[in-house]
This record gives C-alpha cells, structure tokens and sequence, in this order.
C-alpha cells in the first residue's frame, strides 16, 4: 500500500530518524474506543506523563522511553485501512500519557493525518505544557479534550503533584483561538466530589463560554489498580470506592444548572 504524502512543507523522505518530529514512542493503540472524542475513534496513547495523579490507571505510561518507537509513516499506515470510515464515523484522538510531552511529533503526526485523510482530530491533555508550543501547533486539532483535574490550586497539587495554573491558563487560551473543547473532570470520593468544589468548577467552565460543547463527568474506578502493583508504586487509593451513580448524578446536575451539557 502505497502512503500518501502530506503536503504544506512535512517531506517524511528528508525527515531524520532521529528528529523529534518524525519519531515518537508509542505505549498503545485502540482502534474502536467509543469514549475519546465524539463517534469511533482511533486513539494513540502515546508515553510520558509528567503528572503523578493518585488515580491513574495508565502508570505505566508515565516513563517516555516505555512506549514502543513510531514514526509518522507507520501513524498514517495504522489508520489507512480504516480511514474512510473514520471520516464520517469519528476520527483520530491522541491521549496518553500526557500527548504535549512529544509536541514535534504529535504536531506531525496530526497534521499528517489531517493532510492525508482529512480527520477530525482530537487532543486529549491536561494542558500543562501548552507553552511550550506555538499557536499554529493547535491548527490540525479539531477538539481539545482538556482535563481539570481540581479546581483548588492546593488539592491540585496534592492529587497531581503539579501546578494547576498551566491548565486554567491552556483553558483560556484555546478559547482565544476558537478551539472546542470538552473538559473533563474525574470525580473521585474524598477528593473530588465535594459539592462546593464541584460547583466552584462548574462555574470556572461556564465562564469559558461556547468554547465548551460538553463536561464529561467520568467516575473514578479501580481498573488501574493492578499496573501500580506490577510496578511495585504505592497505591493511595486502594481504598476508595467509585462514586455511586447518584452521586455522579448529582455532580452532572451542578454543570447542567449552569447551562453545560454533561457525558
């Protein structure tokens, strides 16, 4: 099968294995998720995450070198059989991991398929390395999938050990530049759920405004519990129950009472 070559400067013959762009590592690949982006998605989940969330259930993703070694050409040559129908029926999502840790690459990789097969391309991402990119970066994404982890600067960095300003701040910039996005939040009992916090949250992303085309509310679980254990990490919250349905109801309520429709 025959490749064809995306065009608007990106020549993969000049492209030198070595060059960021043109390589990236891989952790895994899913080809019928129904949950990353709206309709069927092919989704990359690429290696290297600099957040630590105490929830994770991809640990293993968080070391860059993990994942597998990828280039453009086999991005393009994964997703060519089923192109066509990703076209009507969903698109491309690149998650992770955090996506932005290998920015040349994921940049290429997009703007790639974009050229290539003119897919609706989405960006799952907590945000945090945005500026480390230029604005044009954003031109091949469709839709960022944006996680806000806590809307308390304190309880952010206790749950992700990072900062949570960078993402408020990716938040605003992809409203400045006309970008959809769909925020997520997971709701985590003890850390997350509380109705206030919830509803300081609610109201951060209603200020957003029609940037914002959904809240996906997604309950905790425990299905990452067992990768913390095979990598020998202590893992916090082996205790924590997911939230019942009608507290992740309720929670739902809280943005739809301010005029966000909610997943």
């Amino acid at each position: 099968m025959t490749i064809p070559q995306p065009h608007q400067g990106f020549d993969m013959a000049l492209c030198d294995p070595h060059d960021a762009p043109c390589h990236g590592f891989l952790h895994s690949l899913e080809s019928g998720a129904a949950v990353d982006g709206p309709g069927m998605r092919f989704v990359f989940f690429l290696a290297g995450c600099q957040f630590r969330c105490l929830y994770c259930h991809n640990p293993d993703t968080w070391k860059l070198h993990n994942g597998r070694r990828i280039a453009v050409e086999e991005i393009l040559a994964e997703v060519a059989p089923v192109a066509s129908f990703l076209k009507f029926a969903g698109g491309v999502t690149f998650s992770g991991g955090e996506p932005m840790m290998q920015a040349p690459f994921v940049n290429a990789a997009a703007q790639a398929l974009k050229d290539c097969f003119g897919l609706h391309i989405a960006l799952d991402t907590q945000g945090h390395l945005h500026d480390r990119v230029a604005d044009d970066w954003f031109d091949p994404i469709d839709l960022v999938m944006l996680d806000i982890k806590h809307i308390d600067p304190a309880r952010h960095q206790a749950l992700t050990a990072q900062a949570l300003q960078p993402t408020l701040d990716c938040a605003q910039r992809m409203v400045r530049l006309g970008k959809k996005m769909r925020i997520r939040y997971v709701l985590v009992p003890g850390w997350t759920d509380a109705a206030d916090e919830v509803a300081r949250m609610a109201d951060y992303v209603a200020d957003l405004g029609p940037a914002v085309e959904m809240v996906e509310v997604l309950p905790f679980h425990q299905m990452g519990q067992s990768k913390w254990e095979s990598l020998g990490t202590p893992y916090h919250l082996k205790d924590t129950q997911p939230p019942s349905r009608e507290a992740t109801e309720a929670a739902r309520a809280l943005f739809r009472a301010r005029g966000l429709v909610t997943g």
